[in-house]
């Protein structure tokens, strides 16, 4: 292993300079005008794997955005198959006015580097790439068989992975699925990932009038879609935070009191995490923790509003539409495609008369659980150990992966969250960055957590 953490730490800038050129690629997958975007990431993603030496790389079409796979497979039968799982998808990065520098633009300032896709998913992904490259580079050979398996369509929900992978079972056959698409606990604590929250994306059109209307001529004689929008959202949750949609909390699978137990051990504060988004408060659902609201908790939120006049100045208009999206985040047991039906009634339940409502599912994705104990963690957590100089935490996550659980279905395969972000880089917001200390780490941790693979009792 030596010769592989000297090359690790001789080539600290190359690694990084390298990343800048990954970043470059504006590969939003939810934008049709990206989409010649997201084939060129595809291919610089193709492309890069062969430079690394990978072998059977190849760029797979799907009905949507493409999919990268490459394998190294000589390790020897005796040796497990880790397939590992990223996506070169990046999110939109409205409001561009609040960056400070252009998002596909890496710059460098404070430790940190900065462009959307930096910390989800490309920085992580990219992690994996320098591993196996000061494997194959250094050794000749790699200590485990690898499959990489890397998407372009996790932002908008893996919508035609699943029937890739189901399509694909042989190719894809391994013993367990590693992830880095996750964050560590905070600077300078490492952590392994056990949970992930599920989602359900819904979007809502209400209709009044047949055109939009002048406010003078109409204003008091029809229903404004805005105001009757604005009120259907105020009562999907009551003022504690608690979600009112019937049956909502059904399946909710309560926190055990020994996770309780655990949340209360780790170095978290209230007050900093409240600072640190300049909020006078936090707020959420009564009776719990803000570690168990964001981790083990379901949530309800409006993510968008739009309608009417929005442009400067004044425009006295009755719209004839509005609309919203709103995402909840499901957790054990919840189902996304109940949760989807338990909120369209309910919208139709509160919807006024005086307007029509449509709605619609955008994405959605399962909750997953995965156990602590196995020898898989074991290895991950003997490698961060050694990657950062301290023992990690274990911690559940509140974002969602929606293929987590379709590879343990299709593939029979168990999954490891070995995360290198951090809660703070902003993913899915403006600024967002991948601290480059973690980045440097995260490679050496990889690099020890494929050796550890190899030499599991």
């Amino acid at each position: 292993m030596n010769e592989v953490l000297n090359y690790i730490n001789s080539s600290r800038q190359r690694y990084i300079t390298e990343l800048e050129e990954f970043l470059r690629f504006p590969s939003i997958s939810t934008n049709a005008e990206n989409k010649k975007d997201v084939e060129s990431c595809a291919n610089y993603v193709k492309e890069h794997l062969n430079s690394i030496g990978l072998e059977n790389v190849r760029v797979c079409p799907t009905e949507g955005h493409p999919v990268v796979y490459a394998d190294w497979l000589n390790a020897g039968a005796d040796k497990p198959t880790i397939l590992i799982y990223g996506h070169y998808d990046v999110q939109p990065v409205d409001p561009i006015d609040l960056w400070t520098t252009p998002p596909f633009e890496a710059d460098i300032r404070d430790g940190n580097i900065y462009a959307r896709g930096s910390a989800d998913d490309k920085g992580q992904v990219f992690i994996h790439f320098k591993a196996i490259e000061s494997h194959l580079k250094n050794m000749g050979k790699l200590p485990v068989n690898l499959k990489l398996l890397i998407e372009g369509e996790e932002e908008i929900g893996s919508i035609h992975l699943e029937g890739f992978i189901e399509s694909h079972k042989e190719l894809l056959k391994c013993d367990v699925v590693v992830i880095s698409d996750t964050a560590m606990f905070a600077k300078g604590i490492p952590a392994i990932g056990y949970a992930l929250r599920g989602l359900c994306y819904m979007q809502v059109e209400v209709t009044g009038p047949n055109r939009d209307l002048h406010s003078g001529q109409y204003g008091g004689s029809v229903e404004n879609p805005i105001n009757a929008l604005a009120n259907m959202i105020t009562k999907l949750k009551d003022p504690s935070g608690k979600v009112l949609i019937d049956g909502f909390y059904d399946d909710v699978e309560p926190i055990s009191v020994k996770e309780r137990d655990e949340f209360k051990k780790l170095p978290f504060s209230d007050d900093q995490y409240r600072k640190s988004l300049e909020v006078s408060e936090l707020f959420g659902e009564a009776g719990y923790s803000t570690l168990e609201r964001i981790w083990a908790r379901p949530t309800l939120d409006c993510n968008g509003i739009w309608g009417g006049f929005t442009g400067e100045g004044a425009k006295t208009v009755l719209p004839s539409k509005a609309f919203a999206k709103v995402s909840m985040r499901l957790v054990p047991h919840q189902s996304p495609a109940k949760i989807e039906k338990l909120f369209i009634d309910f919208i139709h339940k509160i919807a006024p008369k005086t307007v029509k409502v449509s709605i619609k599912g955008l994405h959605h994705g399962d909750w997953a659980m995965t156990p602590i104990d196995s020898k898989w963690i074991r290895a991950a957590f003997e490698a961060l150990k050694q990657g950062f100089g301290k023992e990690p935490v274990f911690i559940r996550e509140g974002g969602s992966i929606p293929i987590v659980l379709t590879f343990e279905k299709v593939l029979n395969a168990g999954t490891v969250l070995l995360g290198f972000g951090l809660p703070d880089e902003n993913a899915h917001s403006p600024n967002e960055h991948l601290d480059l200390e973690n980045f440097h780490n995260g490679i050496i941790t990889t690099s020890i957590f494929y050796y550890e693979l190899a030499n599991l009792d």
